[in-house]
């Protein structure tokens, strides 16, 4: 069964659609090991040699498998300057249409070695490739097989949960501005997006900030969740509030439980994504996790919350989407793109912050590990977290000049 491009759609045709997930392996490197569990990761994941194609005659875009696609490896000396690894293989943007939707860094060393997957959005969601990242260091020190998974991707708006339906208001919205785009009679050529992704990398610098606990700070947080009731997701939410001064951040959230077709460990895209806003505004981090978390359990209890950005993508014609950013962001004439990428994605603004917390995975093969997200145009800051045997590290992306447009 082909699997098409719905939901996934915004990932298409936008700036920086790509993150990484940077591993130290426990064991020495050994070059014929790592392609041999590459080898075994590729049979396992379809998602691994596809990449995106057109169909004929319907005109929609679906994940093409090919037998001699494969993912670039890149061997590199230093892996504190994995920043600059990282953008100097991102900085002409991603072919999805011709490229793997994976890039591979190997940084050797004798008694452990250091591994960067960098994936297209279009390849996965953060713990998809986790997962894979998982596997891939559990094949090269125990020889253990990665199980085969098929993806299986949402494929219509009546998969999503009971009471995902939008509201009346927003369906009218969307319904006119789909009305717009139709009557506009204009498509984004990919290639005209692709000059404009380049262009776009290469006036807007991504930095990125580290941040390491060690496990006696994570285990001191923790209780402190403990004792009132909190997630660590709760507290990182709120940390960012009170740091950048906002009263709104943006989280990730696995939505995998929802979607009886989900085979477990398969790649794709089952995350949701719901803003959070608090009108307290406090320097008290602890106070402010307290009301995130009431706004956290309100919005992923109430499925037209927590699923509203993948209905507006299910409702919304999919080359409007594909006209969002460039339209607002790369002189592309469409007023009906303009308004999507401008009201709905905030690409006009980019003030948004944004946290996604993979939680933690216990592996004895992975010393530590960490999640680089996505630095989403929208978005000012966008931090990635990731714990490895309770040790967790931060890593934000942000821009380093911002420019709003017209």
């Amino acid at each position: 069964m082909r699997q098409y491009i719905l939901t996934e759609r915004a990932h298409l045709m936008c700036p920086n659609m790509h993150f990484g997930i940077k591993a130290k392996i426990a064991a020495g490197y050994d070059k014929g090991k790592v392609q041999e569990a590459l080898r075994m990761l590729a049979s396992a994941h379809p998602f691994l040699k596809c990449r995106v194609a057109r169909e004929g005659k319907s005109g929609k875009l679906y994940y093409c498998w090919c037998e001699e696609l494969q993912a670039p490896v890149f061997e590199k000396d230093n892996s504190s300057l994995w920043s600059n690894d990282y953008n100097d293989i991102t900085r002409c943007g991603w072919d999805a249409f011709h490229e793997c939707l994976l890039k591979i860094v190997l940084y050797p060393g004798d008694e452990e070695f250091e591994v960067m997957f960098i994936a297209h959005h279009l390849l996965g969601d953060g713990r998809s490739i986790l997962g894979l990242v998982c596997e891939f260091a559990d094949c090269y020190i125990s020889g253990k097989k990665p199980t085969h998974a098929e993806e299986n991707l949402i494929m219509s708006i009546d998969e999503l949960p009971k009471g995902s339906q939008l509201s009346t208001i927003s369906k009218l919205m969307i319904g006119y501005t789909n009305r717009k785009w139709k009557n506009e009679k204009r498509t984004v050529n990919y290639e005209d997006y692709r000059r404009f992704e380049r262009e776009f990398i290469a006036n807007n610098s991504v930095s990125y900030i580290e941040e390491a606990w060690g496990t006696a700070k994570t285990e001191e947080v923790l209780k402190k969740c403990h004792e009132q009731s909190l997630s660590l997701n709760d507290y990182l939410v709120a940390e960012m509030m009170c740091r950048e001064k906002t009263s709104r951040v943006v989280i990730a959230v696995d939505i995998r439980k929802h979607f009886s077709r989900y085979q477990s460990g398969a790649l794709g895209n089952y995350a949701s994504a719901t803003a959070i806003e608090v009108s307290n505004q406090s320097e008290d981090i602890e106070f402010t996790a307290k009301l995130v978390s009431e706004k956290v359990k309100k919005n992923i209890g109430d499925p037209k919350k927590l699923m509203m950005i993948l209905a507006c993508y299910l409702h919304m014609k999919p080359e409007l989407i594909d006209a969002a950013a460039i339209s607002v962001m790369g002189g592309f004439e469409s007023e009906a793109g303009k308004f999507v990428g401008s009201l709905i994605l905030g690409y006009k603004k980019r003030n948004g912050h944004s946290v996604t917390n993979l939680g933690n995975v216990d592996n004895p093969n992975i010393v530590e590990a960490m999640f680089i997200p996505p630095a989403s145009p929208a978005n000012v800051k966008t931090m990635g977290v990731l714990s490895v045997n309770h040790r967790l590290r931060k890593c934000t992306a942000y821009y380093q000049h911002i420019s709003q447009f017209e």
